[in-house]
């Protein structure tokens, strides 16, 4: 499927004929980011869920303003929708994959329907609790998690998976920007608290704030060549456009779309094994 093709229902069909009354479809954001909340969307939807509004895309391919248009005609469109957070503090104390677990049941959580089973974007199950996990890492925030199907580039191809996205980067994109006005040396209203040059400056110049995944390795937080801190995480560098989720060439300006490659995304090399 080319990048600028629009996603459609026909996944999300297919599993609710196969038996599923109530489809859960996920995505998150912010897994690559060095500061802030990782947060995952999730939008359901039943037999009767109508098609999707259009110019719904992968929140990477569309701009600001079309995310922001198109949220209230997602939570319009979709029969139940819900956004959860896990805080820097969570990412440090439990590691990424934890603190996506987290978000994602607290996302699953303010679904007004329980799901039978849950679409999730990717190649790694992070929703469901391992044996370890639920003897050491943070309590599941759900009562039951329905089983997972991952699916790569889901948010590409599923239009409500898509939709998630566009919900959850809008929810973290917002909160970001609150807490640019508080630390704008960061460049956060641009970076969103990735790895941008002006933001990667900032912290070897003053270091990091209370929103920093301080567990990371993190320039001006440890040795002088700033690449100090804990093992549990690495990133790398980004532009400026990849930080704030767009790219360089506008394909369909009436749709906000633009072009992007998924393999390219800022973090999906992020490594933290952590349950």
């Amino acid at each position: 499927m080319s990048p600028a093709a629009a996603p459609s229902l026909r996944i999300e069909r297919s599993l609710l004929r196969g038996g599923v009354s109530a489809l859960a479809c996920t995505d998150e954001v912010g897994r690559g980011a060095l500061c802030g909340p990782v947060t995952v969307g999730a939008v359901l939807v039943t037999e009767t869920t109508r098609t999707a509004p259009q110019g719904v895309r992968d929140s990477k391919l569309l701009t600001a303003q079309a995310r922001e248009a198109l949220v209230p005609r997602i939570q319009r469109w979709a029969p139940s929708w819900g956004v959860g957070h896990a805080g820097p503090d969570e990412i440090d104390r439990y590691g990424i994959i934890a603190a996506l677990r987290l978000a994602g049941h607290r996302a699953l959580a303010r679904l007004s329907v329980e799901p039978d089973t849950v679409l999730l974007d990717g190649n790694h199950d992070y929703l469901t609790v391992p044996e370890q996990a639920a003897l050491f890492g943070p309590p599941a925030e759900v009562d039951r998690v329905p089983p997972v199907v991952t699916m790569i580039k889901a948010d590409l191809r599923c239009s409500a998976v898509a939709a998630a996205s566009i919900l959850a980067k809008q929810a973290r994109d917002t909160i970001m920007l609150e807490l640019a006005s508080e630390h704008p040396e960061y460049g956060w209203a641009e970076n969103k608290g990735y790895a941008a040059p002006e933001h990667l400056a900032a912290l070897r110049a003053s270091g990091p704030t209370v929103h920093h995944r301080r567990s990371w390795r993190l320039p001006g937080c440890g040795e002088e060549d700033g690449t100090g801190g804990g093992p549990d995480a690495a990133w790398e560098p980004v532009s400026s456009e990849e930080a704030a989720g767009q790219s360089r060439v506008v394909l369909d300006p009436g749709l906000g779309t633009a072009a992007y490659d998924p393999s390219t995304e800022p973090g999906e090399d992020l490594v933290d094994d952590r349950c």
